[in-house]
């Protein structure tokens, strides 16, 4: 059985001092993984972020047990420099540092031998033989034992914990037993809830919920959000530990399982309690920002204008302090405009606010990863503006990019909005008519 390597990294795209984005995802996969396979170890990932933010039970045994360690700097991430605390606390030997060149760090890495390696100007790694070739020598000159703790180095005399076999075997065998359950919700997720239930009475088999590994309950939280299971949702967070049920990321998708199950006042509190503690968010207000649309649309629905009126103004609202509080985030601000350009009042703004959220589109789908969402969201921006052809154009890339029935069912929704409004307006709807047509049939080749 070969060694594991743990490597402490931030997920996704982050900014760098420089102001440029860094993939660190890609970074993981064509620089870290394979000079740790290179150097005869198994790797194995931080998970902070898949749960909730959390420093957890499992992240101890991962930096307490793992026999080697890689922790990537570049960001100052303080999940991170926190975790090379603890593991320069418990092993004198075996973690290197790394960090992208030119970004400006929290300390001096030099004497502790810090590794740096290129990224080009989307953030992707450049000259990646190299940096593999020189974090997988590095690695293999850690079985030397060198110590490179500078607790261990200062202090001689430090106890050095003694780990036994026993505790790595169990170990191994619940890392093991992690991605075996995340693999089987991979593949629950495509065959429907009934799939995943039987994933989550797996686990309870073997330990309660609360106990087990935070990554993997988030993993089968979000699952039951991608095949709609909104009871499902809520059930699982009373059955989670207080520290995960209550971190952002799980209250959020609370939240929005809460309004989709039609509790809009349950789902308000829950999403208005997150803001009051920590600020508003694209993630939050956009959550929010949907409940009160849905609180609009049902209104209307009732004949009761003047309160239909009233949720549509604090929708907008919502969705575009989403935006504003970090611009690269289009989600609610394409939401803020397809809502402004439906109103029966005029809202000058949206003149200024359009351009700002085309231009956030850009940039995402110039970027190396677009997902599905910046494709949705650049065609929504077409059907407000009208031009059919690149409408058109982009609806295929956006219907390849589908991952959950939830997304095209999301974007028929407000490109409905739109249609009614250019309907209204006496405009040509025939072709808005045959984009929502080709994403519902997408959502039910997805459902089927």
């Amino acid at each position: 059985m070969k060694p594991y390597c743990f490597v402490l990294m931030p997920f996704g795209t982050k900014e760098g001092s420089d102001g440029r984005s860094i993939e660190f995802d890609e970074i993981y996969t064509q620089v870290y993984k394979p000079a740790i396979k290179k150097a005869k170890l198994e790797p194995i990932r931080a998970d902070e972020e898949w749960a909730g933010g959390i420093i957890h039970k499992p992240m101890f045994e991962r930096l307490m047990l793992c026999d080697y360690a890689i922790a990537d700097l570049t960001t100052a991430n303080p999940n991170v420099l926190y975790e090379l605390g603890v593991r320069h606390g418990l092993r004198p030997f075996s973690t290197i540092l790394t960090f992208v060149e030119g970004m400006r760090l929290p300390f001096d890495v030099k004497p502790i031998r810090g590794i740096p390696f290129k990224i080009d100007e989307k953030g992707l790694p450049t000259d990646t033989k190299e940096a593999i070739n020189t974090i997988c020598e590095r690695l293999v000159k850690c079985r030397e034992q060198i110590v490179d703790s500078p607790l261990f180095q200062l202090i001689e005399e430090m106890p050095r914990p003694e780990i036994s076999h026993l505790k790595t075997d169990t170990f191994r065998d619940l890392v093991n037993y992690s991605t075996k359950i995340k693999k089987n919700l991979e593949e629950a997720r495509l065959e429907g809830p009934d799939a995943v239930v039987k994933v989550e009475e797996s686990i309870s088999q073997e330990t309660v919920i609360a106990d087990f590994d935070p990554s993997v309950i988030v993993d089968l939280f979000l699952s039951y959000r991608a095949v709609k299971g909104w009871d499902k949702m809520i059930e699982l967070v009373g059955k989670m530990s207080p520290e995960l049920s209550s971190s952002i990321l799980v209250k959020e998708q609370y939240g929005l399982a809460l309004n989709r199950i039609g509790e809009h006042s349950k789902a308000e509190k829950v999403l208005k309690s997150i803001i009051e503690e920590n600020g508003p968010s694209p993630e939050t207000n956009g959550i929010l920002g949907r409940v009160y649309k849905d609180l609009w649309k049902k209104s209307s629905g009732e004949g009761k204008d003047l309160i239909a009126q009233s949720y549509l103004e604090k929708a907008i609202e919502t969705y575009r302090t989403g935006f504003e509080i970090d611009w690269r985030d289009a989600y609610p601000g394409v939401n803020a405009v397809t809502l402004m350009e439906v109103s029966k009042i005029d809202y000058p703004e949206m003149q200024k606010l359009f351009p700002v959220v085309k231009y956030s589109v850009e940039k995402r789908l110039n970027g190396p990863t677009p997902d599905y969402w910046d494709f949705a969201t650049m065609l929504e921006l077409y059907v407000i503006s009208e031009e059919e052809k690149s409408a058109l154009e982009i609806l295929g890339k956006c219907l390849t990019e589908v991952r959950e029935v939830w997304e095209p069912e999301t974007t028929v929704n407000n490109i409905n909005l739109l249609l009614d409004a250019k309907k209204a307006q006496g405009k040509d709807i025939k072709w808005i008519e045959t984009i929502i047509e080709e994403l519902e049939n997408t959502a039910k080749s997805i459902s089927s």
